[in-house]
């Protein structure tokens, strides 16, 4: 390792806007990376199902113009991870096209790697019968016939495959679904740095400025060398802390010392950190254990069924103070409905009723007490076929609007926030894999295409 390695990340998401004046700021520290994720799994398996992006075209190409702008001129590499929200080949499509637009609108002379990592059916059923399918906690079972289900399934790849990238000469790199950490660490790993500090950094800054105390005014960049990293926050208001900036291996992580990551294990248990000013802490003691084996996550999402909702509004201080006796009470009366009106078996749907403004995110987990005014009840219904999802709705109606409690002898009349109350949601999906793949190669399972534009 010749010199320290500054890795630049100015947003956590692309598709989440840039501040232009902290990204100024942040250039004139002469970054030697300029590097983000694209995607998250946050939104839900939609995005995966579907191989569709959350973020807008117009949105993507706005921020990616500043980007491609700034590498041009420091002559750095702009490398974005798990493209299109869920890193489907599609996703990586969408990216690789709008950055060569860009590049021509720009007069920019640019080599393009695209990264794709969709799965194939067949391949991950040749590896379930090589016994390199293997599942994660919580397990769940899976066969060829799940396999097959899936309309998308993505592995997730390790700095590998941006190395290769790299070393073929990209400027720009769009990869399909890959973790977080690896986007960020995997330059200052192929330029010779530690291992254990360019993963850790790239854990803490997995997710922009989120690392800091200030994450609406701040940006941020680390630098890695021989001994550890220093992570900065770049803005006149900007601040982080130790506690901070620790606390971020707490995120989306099971074990506050170890991270898993694809060929090994990220040890931070002797790590130390060290305020170096309001605007930097120092850290150091990260340690990288390479695995025996190399394995890649698999992501996949199947088909559901079709979903449909339907929203009604109650009120009144005795239907608010007896809420819970009187939703399950619809409940049940529903569940028989169904089956004794429709035919429709306890096997062939799923119905929920969620509790808008009573403990509908964190339900039994839920501290705060207090009476609400009015309660919004949701009901989801899905079945493999849409017309039976509107069946139980359309029986439901009515009795969202005037189910009464037992000793009630008005009937009551609830609210339907519109009209009509129901609305269909389509197909949706379900998230079914929760398993990793066993792999020789940490290129086998990827594709790698390269455009070049410009003399």
């Amino acid at each position: 390792m010749n010199k320290s390695i500054k890795v630049l990340v100015p947003t956590g998401c692309i598709g989440s806007g840039v501040r232009l004046d902290l990204f100024a700021q942040a250039l004139l520290e002469k970054p030697d990376v300029i590097a983000m994720d694209g995607g998250s799994t946050d939104s839900g398996p939609y995005y995966l199902g579907t191989g569709k992006t959350k973020g807008s075209a117009a949105v993507l190409k706005d921020e990616l113009q500043v980007y491609m702008k700034a590498r041009a001129e420091l002559g750095v590499p702009l490398i974005i991870g798990s493209s299109g929200t869920c890193g489907s080949d599609s996703g990586v499509d969408l990216l690789r096209s709008i950055c060569l637009e860009i590049a021509a609108e720009l007069g920019q002379s640019v080599k393009i790697a695209a990264i794709y990592g969709e799965q194939q059916a067949a391949t991950l059923t040749q590896a379930l019968a090589d016994g390199r399918v293997l599942p994660l906690n919580p397990p769940r079972p899976v066969d060829q016939a799940l396999i097959e289900r899936c309309s998308h399934i993505v592995a997730s790849m390790g700095v590998e495959p941006f190395i290769h990238a790299l070393e073929q000469g990209a400027d720009i790199i769009v990869a399909g679904r890959a973790t977080d950490t690896a986007v960020l660490a995997c330059l200052p790993i192929m330029r010779g740095a530690p291992a254990g500090p360019a993963w850790h950094a790239g854990k803490i800054m997995e997710c922009g400025a989120q690392c800091t105390t200030t994450p609406t005014d701040a940006m941020v960049m680390a630098e890695i060398d021989e001994t550890g990293f220093t992570i900065s926050a770049i803005g006149p208001q900007a601040r982080l802390t130790p506690q901070s900036v620790m606390a971020h291996m707490l995120y989306e992580n099971s074990n506050p010392n170890m991270l898993v990551e694809p060929g090994g294990v990220l040890n931070v248990e002797a790590a130390t950190y060290t305020a170096v000013s309001k605007q930097q802490v120092r850290v150091e003691g990260s340690v990288w254990e390479t695995s025996e084996r190399y394995t890649v996550k698999l992501e996949g999402a199947a088909p559901a069924g079709y979903q449909s909702v339907l929203l009604s509004v109650v009120r009144g201080p005795e239907y608010i103070a007896r809420f819970d006796e009187w939703l399950a009470m619809l409940d049940a009366v529903m569940r028989k409905r169904i089956e004794n009106n429709l035919g429709i078996g306890p096997s062939d749907y799923h119905l929920q009723f969620r509790a808008i403004g009573k403990n509908s995110a964190l339900g039994g987990w839920e501290r705060h007490v207090g009476t609400p005014v009015e309660i919004g009840v949701m009901a989801i219904a899905t079945c493999a076929e849409a017309s039976r999802t509107q069946d139980i709705l359309a029986l439901l109606n009515p009795y969202m609007l005037h189910f009464p409690l037992p000793d009630d002898e008005d009937l009551p009349t609830h609210a339907f926030p519109l009209s009509p109350a129901s609305m269909d949601r389509g197909l949706v999906y379900e998230f079914v894999l929760n398993h990793v793949m066993v792999v020789d190669n940490p290129l086998a399972p990827f594709r790698f295409d390269f455009t070049t534009i410009g003399a």
